[in-house]
């Protein structure tokens, strides 16, 4: 059999990491692949070639995007030329709908066999894109159990393979190691701030969570913090800003090293986004935040596009708001840091979140890159047929 060659793109870490777990699989199936694309760490350990930095296009919110958008639509540009020009045997869009998916159409159109893994969540949020779906994708790879019916209904080709990150995350993780690992403190409680993977999540987060941090040791003085920042541009961000509010706290600050911090910590306080799934199944009780630019923010509510009550997925998967959510106007050092502190002075509450989180962690585990791969590698061969 000749050797494939698959395109593949990730925007942000999230999807990096789920990228890399697809890459990983499918070449111990046995298949000879060239993967080349855009990608981040993860990926380009696992061998692959990246056209680009991964960070270029990893753009989240209305304004945002709009103030790169000239940016974004040229890399696509180049990206449809690359691909038609050297057509690969399929092609993979990892997450990031908004950019992927107008690839992919494009590439449809050019005859590429075309994949989508992580369903964009047309269930909650602007619902019509399900016709972009059904012009754009050959197969659809949901990650949750409820999508896959869902599309089908809509005319999508879908397939549940469940969630790498439920696979590759343990059911019991070693708190002590990971704390030796990041050179914190074997006793005493510790709480990780992860304050989002996209330069914007930091510029708006950073503060109002270094605060927080402040207010919550002035009445444990024992707390200790770790942070994980996702690239050295980030890293350099938050540092700046601990600097000017609070250079004293103290803070172990790593590049990086995300899980370790969760499985270090007692409590999160986190950005929206996969990292609320991932503090799922580490079983981490956590408060989440999110603040995006106020248009965007007025236009969604004006608008009504999101059709779900929470917007932290542990939250939508267990189906109530286990983990308290503070958006917009109410991400707040004075709300936020006594949503921390009531974690850390109820063991019994966090007993119950934490057999909750395990319960849904055992349902989303059903080695998830061993199956996409398997849907990958029949669509190549389908085609080759």
């Amino acid at each position: 059999m000749r050797p494939l060659t698959i395109g593949i793109v990730a925007n942000e870490a999230s999807g990096d990491l789920l990228g890399a777990a697809i890459v990983r699989e499918i070449r111990r199936q046995g298949a000879e692949v060239r993967f080349v694309g855009v990608a981040g760490p993860a990926m380009l350990a696992e061998g692959c070639e990246t056209l680009f930095d991964m960070d270029r296009l990893s753009v989240m919110g209305l304004m945002e995007v709009l103030g790169h958008l000239r940016e974004l639509l040229g890399l696509r540009r180049t990206l449809v030329r690359h691909f038609i020009e050297n057509p690969p045997d399929l092609f993979i869009g990892v997450d990031a709908p908004d950019f992927n998916l107008g690839l992919e159409r494009r590439l449809r159109e050019a005859g590429i066999k075309t994949v989508h893994l992580v369903s964009p969540t047309v269930w909650a949020w602007r619902p019509g894109r399900v016709k972009t779906i059904r012009r754009s994708v050959d197969l659809m790879l949901s990650v949750f159990p409820f999508e896959e019916t869902f599309l089908r209904q809509h005319g999508v080709p879908a397939t549940y393979v469940g969630h790498p990150l439920a696979d590759e995350i343990p059911l019991d993780v070693d708190r002590a190691a990971a704390r030796v690992a990041l050179g914190l403190p074997a006793e005493g409680p510790v709480v990780a701030i992860l304050p989002g993977s996209r330069v914007g999540e930091m510029q708006r987060l950073a503060e109002p969570f270094i605060e927080t941090a402040t207010r919550c040791l002035a009445v444990r003085p024992e707390l200790r913090f770790v942070v994980p920042c996702v690239s050295p541009r980030l890293r350099t961000l938050f540092a700046a800003q601990l600097e000017r509010i609070a250079p004293d706290l103290p803070v172990v600050l790593v590049e990086g090293r995300s899980r370790e911090a969760m499985a270090a910590a007692d409590c999160l306080l986190t950005a929206s986004g996969t990292a609320t799934l991932e503090g799922l199944l580490f079983e981490r009780p956590m408060v989440v935040a999110y603040r995006v630019h106020p248009i965007s923010y007025h236009v969604v509510k004006q608008l009504g596009l999101v059709k779900v009550p929470y917007i932290a997925m542990a939250n939508l998967l267990a189906g109530r708001e286990l983990a308290p959510e503070f958006i917009q106007s109410r991400c707040r050092p004075d709300l936020l840091a006594p949503a921390v502190l009531s974690f850390l002075d109820d063991p019994g509450r966090v007993e119950a979140i934490r057999a909750e989180y395990r319960r849904i962690h055992r349902d989303l585990r059903r080695n998830a890159a061993s199956e996409a791969a398997k849907a990958l590698l029949g669509l190549v061969e389908s085609r080759s047929a």
